[in-house]
Parts: C-alpha cells; sequence; structure tokens
C-alpha cells in the first residue's frame, strides 16, 4: 500500500513538476480559492495564531495577512513539489545567498558552522546552499523522517540533489561527531522554530506576546562542537524568488551562556516575521504546549 501511495504521488509529482512556473502559480491561484474559501484549511488555527501575535493589530490587518498566508502556501507548496525537477541553474536564479565570504570563511577555520532558519518563505530551496561550499565539504541537513518510507526516500533525494547530507535529527549529534572524526568540514543546517516535542521543552520565552518553547538542539551542537553560529535570514522578494542572507550571531559558542544563542535566535526570528508575516507557517499548531501545563 505505502509503495503505491507512492507511485501516485511521484505521478501527481511529476505532473505539476512539468508545467512552467507562470502555470504552475495560475494552478496555486485556483489551490487558494479551494484552500481558503472552500475547505477552509486549518483557517481556525491561522486566525487564533495571528491575534494572539500581533494584538495590536485590526481585524482588517489581521485579514490582509491572512488572505496573503493562504497565497504563500499554496506557492510553496507546488513550489516544493517543483524543486526535485529544478535544474542547479534554475534553482540558483531563484534564490540568491549573501555574506557567503562570511560563511565559507566560518567553515574553514572552525571545521564546521551551524546556520539556525525559521519555516519562511522559501526556506526548502536553501538545500542549494551545497553548491556555493567548497567542494569535499558536507551541507548537513537535519530532517524529520517522514512515516511513508516512499515518500521520505523522495524527499530525501530531493533535498540531497545538490549536494546534501540529509541526517534524521536523532542522529545529528552522531553524524556531526563521525564527519569531524574524519577531518570534514561541515555546515548543519536546522529549521529549528517548530515546536519541540513533550521530551524537548527545555528553553521558554516570549516570542510574538506568548510564552513559547524552542528547540535548543542547535546551540547544544554549536557549544559541544564549538561552531560558529549563522541565522539565515530569508526574504522574499517576489513570487517565485528569494534571497537567502547568512547573518554571523555568535562566533565562540562556548562562551555563551546557556540558552543566549536559542534566544537570540528566537528574536532574530521574531524580527523575520514582523517585519513581513504573511510568509510564515502560521498553520502549524505552534503554541499547542502551555508552560504551566509543563511545569505542573
Amino acid at each position: 500500500m505505502s509503495k503505491l501511495v507512492y507511485i501516485f504521488a511521484y505521478l501527481g509529482i511529476w505532473l505539476l513538476a512539468i508545467m512552467p512556473f507562470n502555470v504552475l502559480y495560475k494552478f496555486s491561484d485556483l489551490l487558494y480559492v479551494f484552500m481558503y474559501k472552500v475547505v477552509g484549511y486549518r483557517k481556525k488555527v491561522v486566525r487564533q495564531n495571528l491575534r494572539n501575535s500581533f494584538p495590536e493589530k485590526s481585524a482588517d490587518e489581521l485579514k490582509v495577512i491572512e488572505r496573503k498566508y493562504y497565497h504563500y502556501i499554496c506557492d510553496y507548496m507546488l513550489e516544493s513539489v517543483k524543486m526535485p525537477f529544478l535544474s542547479k541553474d534554475e534553482l540558483l536564479r531563484r534564490i540568491t545567498f549573501k555574506n557567503t565570504e562570511q560563511y565559507l570563511e566560518m567553515i574553514e577555520k572552525y571545521g564546521g558552522i551551524v546556520v539556525m532558519m525559521p519555516h519562511y518563505a522559501n526556506f526548502e530551496w536553501t538545500v542549494a546552499m551545497g553548491s556555493i561550499m567548497k567542494e569535499g565539504d558536507i551541507p548537513m541537513q537535519v530532517y524529520k523522517p517522514i512515516k511513508n518510507k516512499y515518500i521520505d526516500e523522495l524527499f530525501k533525494r530531493a533535498r540531497s540533489r545538490f549536494g546534501g547530507y540529509n541526517v534524521p535529527k536523532h542522529e545529528a549529534v552522531k553524524e556531526v561527531i563521525k564527519a569531524r572524526k574524519e577531518s570534514k568540514k561541515l555546515a548543519l543546517g536546522l529549521i529549528a522554530d517548530q515546536s519541540p516535542n513533550k521530551n524537548s521543552l527545555h528553553f521558554w520565552t516570549n516570542f510574538l506576546h506568548q510564552e513559547t518553547s524552542f528547540m535548543d538542539g542547535g546551540e547544544r551542537i554549536a557549544r559541544m562542537m564549538d561552531f560558529p553560529v549563522f541565522y539565515c535570514e530569508l526574504k522574499k522578494e517576489k513570487r517565485g524568488y528569494c534571497e537567502a542572507i547568512f547573518e554571523l550571531m555568535v562566533e565562540f559558542p562556548k562562551q555563551a551562556t546557556k540558552g543566549e544563542i536559542t534566544e537570540m535566535f528566537a528574536r532574530k526570528v521574531e524580527e523575520t516575521i514582523i517585519r513581513e508575516p504573511g510568509y510564515w507557517f502560521w498553520s502549524h499548531k505552534r503554541w499547542k504546549h502551555k508552560r504551566q501545563n509543563v511545569e505542573r
């Protein structure tokens, strides 16, 4: 049954992926009508998250963000579907990387870096960062495996086309240590703004007016390996085009206090969202864990 799901999924992905971008975005506009106006996909979650995050905004202002978000999420899904079939040149034309000199300098100097980013804009396209790295260096990507092994394999192949090395999140530390023992240099990329599981609620901060727990795995690996930490600032320039800016947060993580790096990341993500709120994953149940319940 799982293999049958994979076959149909692959066929559907292929049919969408062969469409030119201008045709794909017309399909996205239709998908927007279906998801937002017909089905109302997680509309209740989106509205509650927006109200709690922007109490100062009017109902009309929140409605503008809401509509922009649904347009974005439809584009994001179809752009992700198209990614496995994009050429390297086409992908690098659509996502541009800035401040790569410092990024590469720190990999060379310290043997590795940690890159933290949010679920924002065209974040899936950052898999192309391997194409800007020195040959032999490893762009290591932490991911959460999908239950269907065939679909999981499809996404792993898509994310490794430009040299990326996919690492399940629970094996990240082991793989980093292994790479360093083999004298390999690496950039460890983590999408670190999602809600942690119940066993990982170690770090809490005020984020978008709410008590919020953040994953601290990126900080722990950085402190353990003494890797500099970068924030990947994502900016959606226009439909189908994105800019990724590498911003050094901490060069000497062992000198940072516990939680300081994760706090810095939370503040950076908050700034990114406030600047342009329509391009973050508002349909995620980001605040499903409450601090008072956990402490109790």
